[in-house]
């Protein structure tokens, strides 16, 4: 079978964030037989519309749908504000309600926050919005992996802890998808 690509999503903005560090140590532990992308493109998306939900859809929302069907698995790192998602990235899921692109595809998030509990609002409401896009959540590939700052060399999350439980979320993807 050919590689399994697994489209890496952050739900943060901070350029500083442990949530995309937690991301770029996955891209990092993958196995040779995984391409694991992280997508940058999460401050170029228009506030949505369903107006706008139509062809020809905005240049980053046909880049970023594009993404998600390219991939096999889809991987999330959020941070939670407020209880809930934070907007940006509610925004990015409110793009994929009119698409197929999730419909069936296995996700799975990560909890970067080092809090008890920490982001549990945020991955029930991504629970929600999931469900309105068919998206198969694969509960093996959804667990909390704590990140502190000082576990974050040059972007990237280096706890050996953390990584070796991003190994096990990117095998239940990869289980998932095969």
């Amino acid at each position: 079978m050919s590689d399994v690509r697994i489209l890496l999503l952050t739900g943060s903005t901070r350029a500083a964030s442990t949530n995309t560090a937690l991301l770029r140590a996955a891209a990092e532990v993958a196995p040779e037989d995984v391409r694991a992308t992280l997508w940058a493109g999460l401050t170029e998306l228009p506030h949505f519309d369903p107006d706008d939900d139509v062809d020809p859809l905005p240049a980053p929302v046909a880049r970023m749908r594009a993404a998600i069907a390219q991939a096999d698995a889809v991987l999330v790192c959020t941070p939670e504000y407020a209880g809930a998602l934070p907007g940006s990235f509610k925004n990015l899921l409110d793009w994929t309600v009119g698409g197929t692109e999730t419909s069936g595809k296995p996700f799975g998030w990560v909890n970067a926050s080092g809090r008890p509990g920490g982001a549990t609002g945020a991955h029930e409401e991504l629970r929600t919005v999931l469900s309105y896009t068919d998206a198969r959540l694969v509960d093996a590939a959804c667990v909390a992996v704590p990140v502190h700052r000082a576990d974050v060399v040059d972007g990237v999350a280096v706890d050996r802890d953390a990584r070796a439980a991003l190994v096990v979320v990117l095998a239940a993807l990869v289980d998932a998808v095969r």
